[in-house]
């Protein structure tokens, strides 16, 4: 049984928040009141459907070994015209490629170490264009911004590429990352969806006015963090109602104007004004204001102009999830999507045959030089209780077959365009993922309970 619980206030006014509360046990903390989990032992029947497809995207998009192979070679090749310039440089992989937690479209991090007096960007750059290692025109030189770099796309693969100088933070942000991955067993999941949904919204890069992966994996950190119910942490909490609550928080009840998120010392929500005391001078906190877990001072939501607008399609993706799980989602069902977490995610036919592309050519040197770059792997494994099944052959309404153009250029044999991976997510170019009497070679297609996602396997030869 349920009650009622009363806003509660941090700071007067900084954070308001309502929620639910076991009858009789009032939850309020300094920051707020959430609802009630549900853990999976207990679970509502909507809700306990969002988390399957929640776990069921996740295992779809979590990387293959075919795609860390060729993202390898990737750097490979870079590596070896760094190595033929400066043999003595030092080469390291940061970001989401390190961390494990990439779209398949997502760009690779690099940083040279080496002795330079000043970042040797455009001797680099003129390398990379006499080796043919980068697509023609792609090769960019950004010395005027924050951190000076040189960003390019693979000529091969289509992969983006960004590459730094002598900049350690990075490299310290990954291992952070992956510290808080083995804290907290559910943050791979959220981070998957969160990613993707905002990837198809142009606001997953902070030059486009959205967040950058290190602010939004910060935000889910804090979540987590603040989360007055234990569970919220347990490898058997409901996905489907973090999710919500997440959409919920920062979409509705956070206050923008007057809050600072910390993740140090076990986190906590701090006025603004406190944050500025560590700043430089002349430096104000921004709209989305995160302390730097790494770097006092450092503001790691500055450059995201567009934050109001992250905030906008939050409260979007809240009202609709919230209406999905609600009872009267079942008088009004929608007619565009059979799953709840298509409603606001989709996944496109040119990433899936990207996908393909990339299982047929790697799928017999997968596992070359892959040891080098460990944490790659699946940071979790997914909830026992999901087992592979057969399930009905619709996700979000769209068969496969429907999606496929058989005069596409992107054929099997020649990789997608993935230069601009935003302008291919719109809901006209959504894929369901499923049908599961197309087998292509090299791939076998199974599914997940409850229109859930398609997910493929290798089959050895």
């Amino acid at each position: 049984m349920f009650e009622y619980v009363s806003s509660a206030n941090f700071f007067g006014e900084i954070i308001e928040w309502t929620g639910f509360a076991l009858a009789g046990h009032s939850v309020q903390s300094a920051a707020f009141a959430f609802f009630t989990l549900v853990v999976l032992t207990s679970r509502a029947g909507a809700h306990h459907r969002l988390h399957e497809e929640i776990v069921d995207f996740y295992r779809f998009m979590s990387p293959r070994p075919e795609e860390a192979a060729m993202r390898r070679e990737v750097v490979n090749r870079i590596e070896a015209v760094i190595k033929e310039l400066w043999p003595t440089a030092d080469v390291q992989i940061f970001g989401s490629f390190s961390t494990g937690l990439y779209l398949p479209t997502s760009d690779i991090d690099l940083v040279v170490f080496g002795k330079w007096e000043r970042s040797p960007l455009q001797q680099l750059e003129q390398a990379l264009r006499k080796q043919n290692v980068a697509m023609p025109y792609s090769i960019k030189v950004l010395d005027k911004a924050t951190v000076p770099i040189i960003k390019l796309t693979d000529q091969e693969t289509e992969v983006k590429v960004d590459i730094s100088f002598n900049v350690e933070t990075g490299v310290k942000a990954a291992r952070f990352i992956k510290d808080y991955l083995k804290r907290y067993s559910v943050l791979p999941y959220l981070i998957f969806v969160l990613k993707q949904f905002l990837l198809q919204r142009d606001l997953n890069e902070v030059f486009t006015g959205g967040i950058s992966s290190y602010s939004l994996i910060l935000m889910v950190i804090s979540f987590l963090q603040l989360h007055p119910r234990i569970d919220a942490r347990n490898a058997n909490v409901n996905l489907g109602i973090l999710l919500i609550e997440f959409f919920e928080l920062y979409g509705r009840h956070f206050n923008y104007m007057k809050t600072g998120i910390r993740i140090k010392n076990g986190g906590a929500y701090i006025a603004k004004e406190e944050i500025m005391k560590a700043m430089t001078s002349g430096y104000r906190p921004s709209m989305l204001c995160i302390e730097d877990p790494l770097l006092p001072g450092n503001d790691v939501g500055r450059s995201s102009y567009g934050a109001m607008q992250v905030k906008q399609v939050f409260d979007y993706a809240y009202i609709v999830l919230g209406h999905a799980v609600s009872p009267l989602a079942r008088s009004y069902p929608n007619k565009d999507s059979d799953s709840t977490l298509g409603r606001i995610i989709k996944v496109t036919q040119e990433v899936i045959n990207y996908r393909e592309w990339i299982i047929k050519k790697w799928g017999g040197r997968r596992f070359a030089r892959t040891e080098s770059c460990g944490p790659v792997q699946l940071p979790v494994a997914a909830p026992k209780e999901v087992a592979d099944q057969a399930a009905p052959n619709r996700l979000m309404g769209l068969p496969i077959e429907e999606q496929r153009d058989s005069a596409s250029p992107q054929s099997i044999d020649s990789p997608m365009s993935i230069s601009s991976p935003q302008q291919h997510s719109s809901a006209s170019s959504v894929s369901s993922l499923s049908g599961s009497d197309i087998v292509s070679s090299p791939l076998n297609y199974f599914h997940c309970p409850k229109l859930s996602w398609v997910i493929f396997t290798v089959v050895p030869k």
